[in-house]
């Protein structure tokens, strides 16, 4: 797809920070400014004939989380704003996951119709480029996407996918990509034996989890939460700690000041979702006995940064797609989707239970709706009960 940008005919939208561009009324793209994340603007542009072998996709809604906003902090470094490029370099549009349908296809294997699920731009439409079609998904071959991970070129054919139930698509775009994330960073630490930290006699490991509201921490708490020799212990926010504790999955939970508490020759692992140096620094600093410092997110957008001189162990990034690597060899694909789809439909049995007030499914329509959502998962300031599922 290719975007247009005109200099011209800019309207105020939402304050001086976000504007809205107008010259044509099919294509509607948010478009974020690489160097300060609160500047949107609303792309429109006409829609372009659609070239042999794709089809466009009608994007139908997406979720909006604070891993959305860790691929826009990490845009650069970890390439996500490479999956959806523009044409201006100091804009790129965030990836995000939902559900489509696809509204045009040049392509003899899929009909106008097909419900997918996958990686989308914040957008109404994207056009894809399919390769080898299997009855369960195909993997967009686009050649701006062709060294990208082949995780996030996927998208599976809801009409057979062991995932998909028509009832819980917004569950599923809210919490399923990051579910898996959390599988994967249980199983990544459970792989590597908590780096020891496990084995400490006398001694039960603590697992510290910054963030510990965040949709992706409480999916890890919920996985580590079932296993043996640990204290899952997250730490969050005063305000937030009501709502972590009534979770059930941390053995308790902590503000940030309150490190104190830890006590500094326990073993321990950290597993950082809020991307706060200072907090890491402290983390750092007071346990004596840390054996692993994982960095996951960064939902501290504004106390992000570099970290140097740390004590202990080095703050390491962890990259899911590399665990998914590994365990597709020694597993096979199909053996690792098995175990992920296990996990997956007990924590959303647990999420949907009757009666459970976890999540509160918040729906925005339209330019304007979409943009003040936007700022408000960026601010990290809203309810963390609430998902929001968005649509252009």
């Amino acid at each position: 797809m290719h975007l247009y940008l005109s200099p011209k005919r800019w309207t105020p939208l939402l304050g001086s920070a976000v504007c809205i561009k107008v010259w044509g009324m099919n294509t509607l793209n948010l478009l974020v400014r690489k160097d300060a994340l609160g500047t949107t603007q609303i792309q429109t542009a006409p829609t372009l004939p659609l070239p042999t072998g794709q089809v466009r996709v009608r994007i139908e809604r997406f979720a909006l989380t604070s891993n959305n906003i860790t691929y826009a902090a990490m845009g650069d470094a970890m390439q996500y704003w490479r999956f959806f490029p523009t044409q201006d370099a100091a804009w790129g549009r965030i990836p995000v996951w939902g559900f489509g349908s696809v509204q045009e296809s040049n392509h003899p294997l899929l009909e106008v119709g097909e419900k997918l699920y996958g990686y989308f731009p914040m957008a109404n439409t994207v056009d894809l480029t399919p390769g080898t079609i299997s009855p369960a998904y195909f993997f967009d071959i686009a050649p701006h996407r062709a060294e990208l991970h082949p995780v996030y070129n996927q998208y599976m054919r809801t009409s057979v996918d062991p995932f998909y139930t028509a009832d819980t698509e917004d569950l599923q775009a809210l919490l399923r990509p990051l579910f898996i994330t959390s599988w994967l960073i249980d199983d990544f630490l459970a792989d590597n034996a908590f780096f020891g930290a496990t084995a400490v006699p006398g001694q039960r490991a603590q697992l510290l989890l910054s963030s510990a509201s965040s949709k992706t921490a409480y999916g890890t708490a919920f996985q580590l939460a079932q296993r043996e020799g640990v204290d899952v212990v997250g730490l969050t926010s005063p305000g937030n700690v009501a709502f972590c504790e009534s979770l059930g999955c941390y053995s308790r939970v902590l503000t940030y000041d309150q490190l104190d508490q830890i006590a500094p020759d326990a073993p321990c692992v950290y597993v950082d979702f809020a991307g706060n140096t200072t907090l890491r620094k402290a983390i750092h600093t007071h346990c004596q006995q840390l054996k692993f410092s994982s960095s996951i997110g960064a939902t501290h957008v504004s106390e992000m940064g570099g970290a140097k001189d740390l004590p202990g162990p080095k703050a390491t990034l962890f990259f899911a797609p590399a665990q998914i690597k590994k365990r597709s060899a020694e597993w096979g694909s199909q053996g690792l989707g098995q175990r992920m789809v296990q996990g997956w439909r007990k924590f959303a049995a647990h999420v949907a239970q009757p009666g459970s007030a976890w999540l509160v499914v918040a729906q925005h329509q339209g330019p304007e709706a979409v943009q003040a959502a936007y700022q408000q998962v960026l601010a990290g300031k809203g309810d963390p009960r609430v998902g929001h599922m968005l649509s252009l």
